[in-house]
């Protein structure tokens, strides 16, 4: 990436400036990502801050809770944000009352409100932890046993990314969640948020702390200028894949000039129809050259990136419009060849657990094989699973048993048939039963000014400086740029 894209760039883009002197260590699945946090959050002295946008009611979660909990009653300062719907399970918040007892801060981001129409859509997504400003982890990771499986019930946990960071760049971590908590209401002393001069070297990382909000796309604009400027490989890894038709086009782009991308995205995912809507996508990308590969396992959820053997991503973006431009994100850009190749490793191992999208013979469309005569490293040897998307037309012949290699044909005529019958079904009840569709644009109508006249008689009537300080948080948490 130096060679494409200068550091002034890259700063324009994502409104975030290279960090020198970090320490940063990969960690793979909740088998190694969890006993971190334990151990970090064990060793605490002043203060644990956790942003997280999943944190099940379940044994993983009360686990943490409990630690968490010890660790306020031994004075030290523990605050969590959790998303109020990734995390709908702790309605009502019993869960929390241990940690609040011992003297924790519990708070929830972004809950509807009358003060913002639709900006409760937005969600909190990142997946945060910092350790007494001075440790922090980066993730895709949340906090739930379907991370950590189910050995019992033969249930594999679910393959995710995580990082570890000491050194300087700690403290545009703790800036980050200090914008969301006061998005929350919460108010953190500016003597308890260190500056990149208080932070000592812990090693030679140069990265960059991407925070996002609705009203940034950092992460978006990078991932395009990537794409446009990549010149050997681009393999990325996707959970909720729905990629716009500007990101569709410049990864086709740089297939079609020869290079070597990849995109690994779930076989089966907790979201079944994000994996069937993707899959409509394959099409395209195949023509061009793109190596499209499904994960075997139960779910892959990492959200990463590396390219050309020397860069890096990872956090808490997907590659679809909600996380580029309507959530709160937070993602690691890192800028080390050793870590690249560690990432670059990971990949190819992950492809080995992976079965390869191709498109049929019958359709008249050649198999897709690697561009130039590349090395074949990391060609799968996948199972003969049957894929649940492909061409109306084809008829399904599976051959990944033998070749690691499925064939494109009924797989997307399974995930548009879904839709076209949903818009069927719409167009059904729109003629024969007219007032649901009527009653529900009435009830949207009816909110929708409902909440203008709200809104209108508290700019007129309201306290101006209390709509200042609401509107604050939001300017402070763009300006400190520059995200199941």
């Amino acid at each position: 990436m130096r060679s494409q894209l200068s550091n002034e760039e890259v700063l324009r883009a994502t409104g975030a400036s290279l960090i020198h002197g970090n320490h940063l260590r990969i960690l793979r699945d909740a088998q190694e990502n969890y006993p971190a946090w334990e151990e970090a959050i064990q060793g605490a002295r002043k203060s644990i801050h956790i942003e997280m946008y999943i944190i099940h009611n379940d044994k993983s979660g009360r686990h943490f809770r409990d630690l968490l909990a010890a660790k306020a009653r031994e004075g030290v300062k523990v605050r969590v944000i959790y998303d109020w719907f990734g995390s709908l399970s702790l309605w009502g918040g019993w869960m929390w009352k241990p940690l609040r007892e011992a003297g924790g801060e519990v708070r929830v981001a972004n809950p509807p409100r009358m003060s913002s129409f639709l900006g409760w859509f937005s969600r909190d997504h990142r997946k945060l932890i910092t350790i007494d400003r001075a440790q922090a982890f980066i993730s895709g990771l949340c906090i739930g046993d379907a991370w950590m499986g189910n050995p019992e019930k033969k249930i594999p946990p679910w393959r995710d990314t995580g990082v570890e960071i000491c050194g300087p760049a700690v403290a545009d971590v703790e800036a980050a969640f200090a914008a969301a908590w006061k998005l929350a209401g919460g108010f953190i002393p500016p003597e308890e948020l260190p500056r990149r001069e208080d932070l000592s070297k812990a090693g030679s990382v140069s990265l960059r702390i991407v925070p996002a909000s609705p009203d940034t796309t950092g992460i978006y604009r990078l991932d395009l200028m990537l794409a446009a400027t990549v010149r050997q490989t681009l393999w990325l890894t996707d959970a909720y894949f729905i990629a716009t038709s500007p990101y569709i086009q410049a990864l086709r782009a740089a297939a079609l000039g020869g290079v070597d991308v990849r995109l690994l995205v779930p076989h089966g995912s907790d979201i079944q129809w994000v994996a069937d809507f993707s899959r409509t996508m394959y099409r395209s990308l195949l023509e061009a050259g793109v190596r499209v590969f499904e994960w075997n396992g139960s779910m892959v959820h990492a959200k990463t990136a590396v390219a050309d053997g020397r860069w890096a991503r990872v956090g808490s973006t997907n590659l679809n419009i909600s996380s580029w431009i309507g959530n709160w994100e937070l993602d690691v850009v890192i800028e080390d060849e050793d870590l690249a190749q560690e990432m670059s490793e990971m990949f190819l191992e992950d492809l080995a657990r992976a079965t390869e999208i191709v498109i049929s013979r019958r359709n008249k469309v050649r198999l897709i094989q690697p561009l130039s005569q590349r090395k074949r490293s990391g060609v799968v040897k996948g199972s003969g699973r049957r894929v649940l998307s492909g061409i109306t037309r084809i008829g399904s012949a599976l051959n990944a048993a033998v070749t690691g290699k499925r064939i494109l044909s009924r797989a997307e005529s399974s995930s548009l048939l879904k839709f076209g019958m949903f818009i069927c079904f719409l167009t059904f009840v729109a003629f024969y039963f007219p007032r649901m569709i009527s009653y529900t644009v009435g009830g949207l109508l009816g909110w929708t000014g409902f909440f203008i006249l709200v809104k209108a008689l508290r700019l007129r009537y309201g306290n101006q400086d209390e709509e200042a300080e609401n509107i604050e948080p939001k300017e402070k948490a763009s300006s400190d740029k520059g995200p199941s």
